[in-house]
Order: structure tokens, then sequence, then C-alpha cells
């Protein structure tokens, strides 16, 4: 268990900024874990996933696609969120953090619908982020008018 972590965590060979590719991992990490908290990955959470990497980190497809797939190698064997969300704390700003958290809403409103297995996930992810609830809850808001 412990090693994966590690494994996951390390910069892919070649890569010549290994902090921002644990980040983007990271990053990665709590949209799988949001996608994948109804039990249902369907295309349109997966595709609102992937615009977050590309967006915030300037991606292609397939590198988004990459993170994706390794995230949902990792979540699964993960112990908690806590070692996703302690390198964002770390390394993002409050601004950044936020954004995060509302990339997380449009992951769980892609559907049109929120399940409330997905409540649990975004509830812990942003406390462990140290989100407002103003903030929390503007985030939420927005995510569901741009789903609507």
């Amino acid at each position: 268990m412990l090693k994966s972590i590690f494994e996951f965590f390390a910069p892919a060979p070649g890569d010549a900024a290994p902090q921002a590719h644990r980040l983007r991992q990271a990053t990665a990490a709590l949209l799988f874990e949001v996608l994948r908290s109804d039990h249902e990955i369907g295309a349109a959470e997966r595709d609102a996933a992937l615009a977050a990497l590309r967006e915030h980190f300037g991606l292609d497809a397939q590198a988004a696609e990459e993170l994706i797939a390794l995230a949902a190698h990792e979540v699964p064997r993960a112990n908690d969120h806590f070692q996703f969300t302690s390198l964002l704390n770390r390394h993002f700003t409050q601004p950044e953090k936020e954004r995060v958290i509302e990339w997380l809403w449009r992951v769980a409103y892609a559907d049109c619908r929120l399940s409330a297995h997905e409540l649990n996930p975004m509830r812990k992810i942003a406390g462990l982020l140290h989100i407002a609830e103003p903030a929390y809850i503007a985030a939420k808001l927005r995510a569901k008018e741009d789903a609507e």
C-alpha cells in the first residue's frame, strides 16, 4: 500500500517539474473520488473532470486522460483524502483550492443530478482544504447553475 502511494506521487520519467506533476496527480485523484462516488462513472462526469484538468493545468486531452487513469488505479487503494489535500494545501492558494472545489461540484452536477453519495466526499474534501462555508456554497451554486 505505502509503496504504491509513493509511486503515485513520484514524478513521471523525464518530468522537469516533479512538484507540478504531484499537484496534477493529487487534483486528478480528488476529481476521480467525486467521479466514482455515486458508483456510476458517466461520460458527462468524466468529461467534466477531464475539462478541469485541461483548464487548470493546460494539459492536452491525452495527458488529462492519463491522469484520470492513474487516479482510477490509485484512489481505491488510498486510505483517505488527506494525502491528496495536504499537498494542495501546501502549494495552492486559497482561491486555487476554492476553484478545485468548484470543479468537484461540476463533476458532481455533470449528470444533472446530485447523488447523496456525492455529498459525503465533497464535504470531507472541502473541510480538508479549509474551504469556508460561504465559498463552498458559492462554488456549489455556480456549478449547479452551469449544469442547468
